[in-house]
């Protein structure tokens, strides 16, 4: 394993990723934002990601994805890298939020491949990622969960020669991947899980952190897992580790967003609106999040 550092500061632990509350507008809230990187610190996360798929990064424009890093970044101040995420289609997109994230002070950006509808050759992924690189000049985290673009080990292998790439971070489902990489690259990457019904098993394979929408949610209970199997207390991580998954396959949905959001909620933390189409949810559902943080200890 390597651990990577991003602008002094180093990579791995957990990593949180951050919603962006939007308002009855659809616009951004602001002081529920910087709420919730304030609570996030307060649990001892070793890291923050704004604009991914749990911030809704998808939906943000270049100056909406910008205030938002610019935020975060104000609010760590140098305590924990910052990551900003981009999920564009093209690499002329890809360069131009870059550009525009780097200008805020992000240490590193977590890049997803393109991916509508088609999917490009390993040529045309390490080509992306070079050019981005090359012509932003940040660390690079490749950001691999699409399911139809999932980019293979052995093209990771070559993605891990460029000099900007730094980490990547396995989503998508797929625990077999990461074991892969594992393998394959971790010598030379921070190899990042975010399979988040398997953080322990991840753990335990020798991933070198976790960046992630679970410990959004349970920030506290992802860092003591983390300890724990750091310190080898697998009885420990193994209760950490059910407590963890009741609440996942509560808020585990296509509209994932929106009940990590209603979990924020029911903890008493502002996470905001979800961004339209996507509407809150239904009561049922809430009731579903309800019982599970219960279960798992996260409400007063």
């Amino acid at each position: 394993m390597v651990q990577q550092q991003v602008q002094g500061k180093p990579l791995g632990g957990i990593v949180s990723t951050v919603v962006t509350p939007f308002d009855a507008d659809d616009g951004i809230d602001e002081d529920l934002l910087r709420g919730e990187i304030r609570y996030l610190l307060d649990t001892g996360v070793h890291g923050i990601c704004a604009c991914g798929s749990t911030g809704e990064g998808h939906t943000l424009s270049v100056e909406e994805s910008a205030r938002i890093c610019e935020i975060v970044v104000d609010e760590v101040a140098g305590r924990v890298p910052v990551i900003g995420g981009i999920i564009q289609n093209s690499t002329a997109q890809a360069v131009r939020y870059g550009h525009a994230l780097k200008a805020t002070g992000v240490d590193a950006l977590q890049i997803t491949p393109v991916h509508y509808v088609f999917a490009p050759s390993g040529d045309e992924i390490v080509g992306y990622y070079e050019r981005i690189g090359n012509e932003v000049g940040l660390p690079i985290i490749v950001y691999n969960v699409v399911p139809w673009a999932l980019i293979p080990a052995e093209v990771m292998d070559r993605v891990a020669d460029l000099p900007q790439v730094v980490g990547i971070k396995q989503s998508g489902g797929d625990m077999h991947l990461v074991a892969d990489l594992m393998e394959r690259v971790s010598d030379r990457l921070t190899v990042l899980a975010a399979v988040d019904d398997l953080m322990y098993a991840s753990f335990v394979l020798g991933a070198d952190g976790a960046l992630a929408a679970i410990p959004t949610v349970t920030p506290q209970l992802s860092v003591q897992l983390w300890d724990a199997v750091q310190a080898g207390d697998h009885a420990l991580a193994r209760s950490l580790h059910a407590r963890i998954l009741k609440v996942w396959r509560a808020i585990e949905a296509p509209n994932l967003p929106a009940r990590i959001k209603e979990a924020l909620r029911l903890q008493g933390r502002g996470g905001g609106l979800p961004r339209h189409p996507f509407t809150p949810v239904s009561e049922a559902e809430s009731e579903a999040i309800k019982t599970a943080l219960s279960s798992a200890g996260l409400l007063a």
